[in-house]
């Protein structure tokens, strides 16, 4: 028999879990798109994205952080802008472990 596969709801079930919360997955059953965030925080709208695989540029960017973070004690962090966009739109990607470490309080 085939193991099931991890889905999207099990995603967000699982983020949650792991935020320091309380943080808790919103049932899709009601909500229109944009109208609650999959994960209910108290300093978060969390929109989850459950993908086969990440696009490349962000995980080859994240490598490159997280080797010239390596031995220094630095979170890596990734930075995206759109050209033309205004710098405030800048997106940043952090991971899970990095962003519970900071609402934690730690490095």
């Amino acid at each position: 028999m085939a193991t099931r596969r991890a889905t999207w709801k099990d995603a967000e079930r699982e983020i949650a879990r792991r935020l320091p919360g309380p943080a808790v997955r919103v049932p899709v059953t009601g909500r229109q798109r944009g109208s609650a965030p999959d994960i209910e925080h108290a300093r978060f709208s969390l929109e989850c994205k459950h993908r086969k695989q990440v696009p490349l540029v962000i995980t080859a960017a994240m490598a490159q952080a997280k080797a010239a973070a390596k031995g220094i004690a630095k979170i890596p962090l990734v930075v995206i802008h759109q050209a033309g966009d205004r710098y405030d739109e800048t997106y940043l990607v952090v991971r899970l472990v990095d962003l519970v470490a900071l609402i934690e309080g730690g490095t």
